[in-house]
């Protein structure tokens, strides 16, 4: 017993839903910043090799149309090619910028699932204490993220270092190329080298993020103790519970023995089942099964219908078969002629009119 209390406090168990639920009101849900920049730097690949090309060539036009007409310049306050350039120009820039800006939040809204909690950002006076800062900074959870930044380095590094060392071929051939043919090949080998790199990255963070998810479920973890109290506050303390359906089935036996002095007749096994069926005559309906019992209620039921005068038959196949029937619900209609014959004999010792229930015909 004491080996199991002492169990019960250990957190060995995975969090429930509310348990979860919970922390995600207090602003405690995974979330990984490598997902973020993954997606960052892929919104600036994305950028870089469709939009920036364009914006650039438009760009270098407008600054050509300034360069070749610079006497034009004095001649207006701001000519229209100013404004082209400075358009063209502000593209190039949201061209690298704006889809990391917008792809970076928009991933971490993903991971959240579109919360924004403010009790991460809310100041704490506990964020203001000299010890705590520096047990912060020493403590395990950043030395596992000094150790995942190293990691990623190493990584991007190695990536960039097998493309660059695949393409250093072309440095001597290329140094005889046109112009043109030479930035082609370097905005081609750029692309290359970003894209191979944001790959790299993208690995790394579906690593992180199922790091993230682990850690996180694993600092939720609750104990044996804490389900039970949890189950005492979302459902109430198991005795009230099990004390509640004590009483529940007590007083259903007690309206179910009141029941069994208006039946019409009892059926038994003799010794194990008692099923009592009630009836009234020109009902349009099948007699019902308003007690039944095994055993020892059973022979309550037995004791009952004798105190009170009500037919005992000894039926036991039909006894076993009535006590799968529900309570207050009428018997199945494979049963309705042995029930009818029964309630007939019945009727017949009592002195009534002879004849089997209507509804049993």
């Amino acid at each position: 017993m004491a080996g199991e209390e002492e169990g019960a406090g250990e957190k060995t168990e995975a969090p429930t839903p509310r348990r979860l639920e919970k922390a995600r009101e207090e602003g405690q849900v995974a979330v990984s910043r490598e997902v973020a920049g993954a997606a960052g730097m892929l919104g600036a690949l994305v950028g870089l090799a469709l939009l920036l090309p364009f914006a650039a060539s438009q760009l270098v036009r407008s600054a050509l149309v300034l360069l070749e007409q610079p006497a034009q310049l004095a001649a207006v306050p701001l000519p229209a090619a100013v404004w082209r350039t400075l358009h063209w120009g502000g593209l190039c820039v949201l061209a690298v910028v704006a889809l990391p800006m917008l792809l970076g939040p928009a991933a971490t809204l993903l991971q959240t699932r579109g919360m924004i909690s403010a009790n991460l950002i809310a100041p704490k006076a506990s964020r203001l204490s000299l010890p705590g800062g520096i047990k912060r900074l020493v403590s395990a959870a950043n030395l596992v993220e000094f150790v995942k930044n190293v990691t990623k380095l190493a990584a991007l590094c190695g990536v960039a270092a097998l493309i660059l060392g695949g393409l250093a071929w072309q440095l001597v051939p290329a140094a005889a190329w046109p112009t043109g043919r030479l930035l082609a090949a370097l905005w081609r080998d750029s692309l290359l080298l970003l894209g191979s790199l944001a790959a790299a990255f993208a690995a790394i963070a579906v690593l992180d993020l199922l790091w993230v998810r682990h850690d996180h479920l694993r600092k939720l973890r609750m104990s044996r103790q804490d389900i039970r109290e949890e189950l005492k506050q979302t459902e109430g303390d198991p005795e009230v519970r099990a004390r509640l359906k004590r009483i529940r089935a007590e007083r259903s036996r007690s309206r179910m023995m009141a029941a069994v002095p208006k039946a019409e007749v009892v059926v038994t096994n003799p010794a194990h089942y008692a099923v009592a069926l009630a009836y009234e005559r020109g009902s349009t309906g099948a007699p019902k099964v308003v007690a039944k019992g095994v055993d020892h209620m059973a022979a309550r039921i037995r004791a009952i219908a004798e105190k009170h005068g009500i037919p005992v038959v000894a039926n036991p196949p039909l006894a076993r078969a009535l006590y799968t029937v529900e309570l207050d619900r009428e018997i199945p209609p494979e049963h309705y002629e042995a029930v009818a014959q029964i309630i007939a004999y019945v009727w017949r010792l009592s002195g009534r009119a002879t004849g089997a229930p209507d509804a049993a015909r």
